[in-house]
């Protein structure tokens, strides 16, 4: 990857995932017993981390609290040279996400709301972004009581600075307005297809389109495209199918690489990362969605959210595809 100084900051909440291997789901009122549980550094950590993994400067603006869950974030950030910008919250710790995997590495999460919440616009602004940095942006931070000071912050970015949005499902939940102001400062969009699909609607439904009822990722990706600034960069992951981008007009498929998973969490976290550091490092968004499509495919080999390859891992897996 070319050398850059290009930055990639996230702004999300820096969780810990309580991460919990079952058999299956118990009924409701009832119980199932654990294989193992886990602790580890999740939610923007992941991305953070896959970015920096991946060769970029990366900076969590997001909040960390104190207590034995924020250590575990600062713990994992430092290892990997990726920097916190705004100072800990000292009177509350990190929260938690518990997360159940089945043996199929399907995932069902309970999260809990703690330190990570309190961000203001000055706590964000200390990421210092400036033109050409790459600034994540969750759906989940689009939610009360972060909602205010996120897009405070983020309509009074400095020309120049790209705004990368990961959805999540919160989006499909927001008011109408909240939606429109976020939309209109994204230039970049990155999400599932089931995502994207909650945003636009079904894109096929029209006369035209009336004997194929269904939506490919495609037609997907340039509904959403239609929603956003001029220009807008749109990525639509399809699973192990890979990922379409549609970037100056043009809509790409870029093939995955299946594999057979092990834990899916933080798949798509790895997947925008190493997206916006390559990007950051200078190859374009096709290329670079196909080097997330195989960090993607690594990354569901291993346990764990926060556990993406590094960009000489990529390298050997995608010289062994050649």
């Amino acid at each position: 990857m070319t050398s850059s100084s290009r930055r990639v900051i996230h702004t999300g909440q820096a969780m810990v995932d309580l991460v919990v291997e079952v058999p299956r789901l118990p009924p409701r009122g009832g119980n199932v017993m654990a294989e193992t549980a886990t602790r580890y550094a999740g939610g923007s950590v992941t991305i953070v981390v896959a970015a920096a993994r991946t060769g970029a400067e990366a900076v969590l603006a997001g909040a960390v609290g104190t207590g034995p869950n924020g250590d575990l974030v600062r713990e994992v950030l430092a290892a990997e040279g990726v920097r916190a910008s705004a100072a800990p919250v000292t009177d509350l710790d990190t929260g938690v996400c518990v997360v159940l995997v089945e043996p199929s590495a399907e995932r069902t999460f309970v999260t809990t709301r703690a330190a990570e919440r309190r961000i203001t616009a000055e706590s964000l602004a200390t990421s210092r972004p400036a033109a050409g940095d790459l600034v994540c942006v969750s759906g989940y931070t689009l939610l009360p009581p972060t909602q205010g000071p996120l897009l405070t912050w983020l309509e009074a970015l400095p020309a120049g600075v790209d705004v990368v949005l990961d959805p999540g499902a919160p989006m499909a939940t927001l008011e109408a307005s909240v939606v429109e102001r976020v939309l209109a400062r994204t230039t970049v969009w990155t999400s599932n297809a089931q995502e994207a699909r909650e945003l636009v609607g079904d894109p096929s439904d029209t006369e035209d389109n009336a004997a194929d009822p269904t939506p490919s990722v495609a037609d997907l990706c340039e509904a959403v495209a239609r929603l956003l600034p001029e220009g807008a960069v749109v990525v639509v992951r399809d699973g192990p199918d890979g990922c379409v981008v549609r970037v100056d007009g043009r809509t790409t498929e870029v093939d995955g690489f299946p594999q057979t998973p092990v834990d899916t969490n933080g798949a798509g976290d790895t997947h925008t990362g190493v997206l916006c550091a390559e990007v950051a490092g200078g190859r374009d968004w096709p290329e670079a969605a196909r080097r997330a499509n195989a960090a993607g495919a690594i990354k569901v080999t291993r346990r764990g959210p926060a556990t993406a390859p590094t960009a000489a891992e990529v390298d050997a897996f995608l010289a062994g595809r050649a």
